[in-house]
């Protein structure tokens, strides 16, 4: 197999990011149709090897109206297959049901493409977004760019490989428990979920117990995922909370940082992940942070309510999939993951009520962690990316959740408890595929990330 794919060429993309191309549309140097049809020609170019797209939508794309003013004019994306966009369907990844044409679009969808954008279809995910790799029980597996036997990570796993192929230089994701940071940190890519309240929820989020999805891009800048979080923010600010504003650079007040290295939950850090943490941490000790070991107070049972959480999420969606979702839903063709998490979670039902009870409280803990700090660094994930298969939803049940525990150590806490954090790239691994840092920040302080991730930028720290 060939070990590296991208589809970088001397087309009207180059190797611009999202501001750049935007900026090239508005002044009339490009025009929004030479933008597009080169994505569209990239795309097709990559996607026989990576699998990274559900739906082609390049029709209405070519059609699209571009408001030349939008902070992001003109820029092609992918949304999510699992964000209702109008008149494609919405399969969440699975197997269970053939999805009718959305009547409408999401509230995440309208919040997205108020940036410019324009959408050429949606991208892959794993059944429901459960997984960290994009595997399937009956379809090819989505494949990492950098080395194709290995995982581009998930649930935003189509958008991460998409953007690091350089088809799109932004796309749609969200994240439940690492969706956006996670496929960020397989991909060498930036990827910031945002506190929650933010930005607009889809239902499911909505309607669940505990909303843990934040909605936000992947992308190969710093200054595109800032962009495109102003543009949000201009579209419908977050009430009760500190707006973010326009960040375009690097700030240069000091910082309290502390630094976790190993997982709160008791997973082991690998040694290449923690040397290129480590490797991070002086990098910010270099720019005039000050950095200390620092510790975040969940342990163990934090990690098992997180799980009984995700089961509670798998069994509603196979109990309710025939009145909520279709009418042909059938649950028999969910994959082993789904399958075990909704056993799991019948078989352990008198834990949820103190699962749920324990997790609402995970909010207060989290903002106390940073009584001195103003940033807390770690690894995104425990250990480098897995080959695939390592993570197949068809492996044994007790199998394959020790090996997601161990994997997805850090991300859950960010989610239960609403706070933000982003993924930058911190290196790459022998085995050829990027490694990422993760930084949280106080609930309502996406600024002070993007000022950080910033400054590693212009430092190319990490670099891939």
């Amino acid at each position: 197999m060939k070990p590296q794919v991208h589809t970088y060429r001397d087309d009207a993309m180059g190797e611009h990011d999202g501001v750049a191309l935007a900026a090239l549309v508005r002044s009339g140097d490009l025009s929004s149709t030479e933008v597009i049809e080169a994505a569209i020609a990239r795309v097709e170019a990559v996607d026989p090897i990576l699998h990274a797209v559900q739906v082609r939508a390049y029709g209405r794309a070519r059609a699209a109206s571009i408001d030349i003013d939008a902070p992001l004019a003109g820029v092609p994306t992918f949304i999510k297959d699992n964000t209702d966009v109008i008149g494609l369907p919405t399969n969440h990844g699975s197997a269970c049901y053939v999805a009718k044409a959305a009547k409408q679009d999401s509230p995440v969808t309208t919040q997205y493409l108020s940036s410019g954008m324009v959408a050429l279809g949606k991208s892959r995910l794993p059944e429901f977004g459960f997984n960290a790799a994009t595997e399937y029980r009956y379809e090819e597996p989505v494949r990492n760019p950098w080395n194709l036997e290995y995982t581009p990570g998930a649930s935003s796993g189509g958008s991460g490989v998409l953007v690091a192929a350089g088809a799109v230089p932004v796309a749609h994701a969200n994240d439940g428990g690492g969706s956006i940071r996670i496929p960020a940190s397989c991909n060498g890519l930036v990827g910031l979920k945002p506190s929650r309240g933010r930005f607009a929820d889809g239902p499911q989020a909505k309607s669940a117990p505990i909303n843990v999805v934040g909605e936000g891009v992947i992308t190969r800048s710093v200054r595109d995922t800032a962009a495109y979080l102003a543009a949000a923010e201009r579209f419908a600010p977050a009430r009760r909370m500190r707006p973010i504003g326009r960040v375009e650079g690097p700030a240069t007040t000091p910082l309290r940082i502390g630094l976790v290295i190993d997982s709160p939950a008791g997973a082991e850090t690998d040694d290449q992940t923690r040397t290129a943490i480590e490797r991070t941490a002086k990098a910010l000790e270099a720019m005039g942070h000050h950095v200390e070991p620092a510790t975040v107070p969940v342990d163990e049972q934090f990690a098992a309510d997180f799980v009984t959480y995700w089961g509670m999420l798998a069994f509603l969606a196979t109990r309710t999939g025939r009145l909520l979702i279709d009418r042909r839903f059938d649950a028999t063709r969910a994959d082993g993951l789904t399958l075990g998490l909704r056993s799991q979670f019948q078989r352990h039902l008198l834990d949820a009520p103190g699962a749920l009870r324990r997790l609402k409280k995970t909010e207060a803990i989290y903002q106390a962690a940073f009584g001195r700090h103003d940033l807390i660094l770690s690894p995104v994930l425990a250990h480098v990316p897995p080959k695939i298969g390592y993570l197949s939803p068809q492996q044994p049940f007790d199998q394959l959740m020790k090996r997601l525990t161990n994997y997805v150590a850090f991300t859950p806490l960010n989610n239960v408890s609403g706070g933000p954090a982003i993924a930058v790239p911190a290196g790459m691994s022998i085995e050829g595929v990027p490694i990422g840092a993760h930084l949280s920040g106080k609930i309502g302080d996406e600024a002070t990330l993007l000022c950080v991730a910033f400054a590693l930028e212009e430092a190319n720290w990490g670099i891939v």
